[in-house]
């Protein structure tokens, strides 16, 4: 009750600020729709959605530095167990070199009767995170970002690997976290990304006997680089008024030992 009511409080704080403002709210205030197809969907070096494409659609109101929205990804292959929802809430400062963000992951199970407003800790099917980012220059085409799970339905870090101990003597979440580094470069008409991310996150691997998830990071098993790739993309210029934005991604996950090549445009 004390988080809906945090939550509750500071969605109605955001409102008045944004609309408190009524004589200039027209020249401060941003509304974009957006919706991005990919040929699957793959998340800091992981599948998600399955094998299918997945469509990804976005609402993001902006004020000023201030930027809350809601995206999303649904399997196009037929009913997927699991989907996406999530909410975030960024905050841009220093001229937009530095950047900090709290997100709301939520997956909804499409085939179980879910319940998206239990925030108990135990229950949640959320997963809270915050992140500090720092966004380059013009002089420095280099990114950095820290992302850190603090509450929700993160990987539960466990006493022992008693088959009984799993279930009913948990310590608390992984806190599992993931760091990113990126580099950017345009040559001609293309704008190259190159990335690598990995989690400090170790624990022991899965039970052999229960494979309790529980026993791992929700990246990895173990310390290590799980995202590494590079994204290539550009404008097509389909006509004087509508333009195509095109993306293909090589990803590779070195913890995993698996490779993806994924194809994306955006509306």
């Amino acid at each position: 009750m004390k988080l809906k009511t945090f939550l509750f409080i500071t969605i109605l704080f955001i409102s008045n600020i944004v609309f408190a403002q009524n004589d200039t709210i027209d020249n401060v205030l941003k509304i974009d729709l957006s919706a991005d197809l990919f040929s699957r969907y793959i998340w800091r070096g992981n599948q998600f959605g399955g094998s299918s494409p997945s469509i990804q659609p976005s609402i993001i109101v902006s004020y000023k530095n201030l930027e809350i929205g809601t995206w999303g990804a649904y399997s196009l292959g037929g009913i997927n167990p699991i989907q996406e929802l999530d909410l975030y809430l960024s905050f841009n400062f220093m001229n937009d070199m530095f950047s900090t963000i709290f997100t709301d992951y939520y997956f909804p199970i499409e085939n179980n009767n879910y319940n998206y407003f239990e925030y108990n800790k135990d229950k949640t099917g959320h997963i809270f995170e915050s992140g500090l980012s720092f966004n380059g220059t013009d002089k420095i085409p280099v990114s950095f970002s820290a992302y850190l799970n603090f509450y929700g339905n993160d990987a539960v870090k466990l006493e022992s690997n008693n088959l009984v101990a799993n279930f009913n003597q948990k310590t608390g979440i992984q806190y599992s976290n993931y760091f990113e580094l990126r580099y950017n470069k345009s040559s001609r008409a293309v704008d190259l990304n190159l990335f690598m991310g990995f989690t400090l996150t170790n624990q022991k691997k899965a039970n052999i006997t229960t494979g309790f998830i529980g026993e791992t990071g929700f990246y990895s098993n173990s310390a290590g680089i799980v995202n590494l790739g590079i994204t290539a993309s550009k404008t097509l210029n389909i006509s004087n008024t509508f333009n195509l934005p095109i993306t293909t991604s090589i990803i590779t996950n070195p913890k995993a030992q698996k490779v993806f090549l994924i194809f994306g445009i955006s509306f």
